[in-house]
């Protein structure tokens, strides 16, 4: 009967070894995933931030040269804004459904990995 009492108390302290183990072990897994959620969104804000960087100063650039030809150098920053405008009208009706769902796939794919 003692050794059936001693068997039942080692069975209980391995699954309780085991639930701790587990939820070890889950929180490992959800670190894991938000450290790599987070490490791949500031690469990419870093990148974004220096891509606008760069669109910006060739958009003042082009702006001042396009002023230049014109005459007044208002002009060219009207200009370059207009272009702006309807390539951003332009991206949202014929693409917006497309980059949306592109958005959501790269989304679901960090999270699930």
């Amino acid at each position: 009967m003692e050794e059936v009492k001693r068997q039942i108390r080692e069975l209980i302290e391995r699954a309780v070894e085991y639930g701790k183990t587990t939820i070890e072990l889950a929180k490992l897994k959800a670190v894991d995933q938000i450290s790599d959620v987070a490490a791949s969104l500031i690469s990419k804000i870093v990148a974004g931030a220096a891509l606008l960087l760069f669109v910006l100063f060739a958009s003042i650039g082009m702006a001042l040269w396009l002023g230049d030809i014109l005459g007044k150098i208002y002009l060219g920053f009207f200009v370059v804004a207009a272009g702006y405008g309807v390539l951003g009208i332009l991206i949202q009706l014929l693409l917006g459904k497309w980059i949306k769902k592109i958005i959501c796939n790269y989304i679901i794919k960090i999270a699930i990995h």
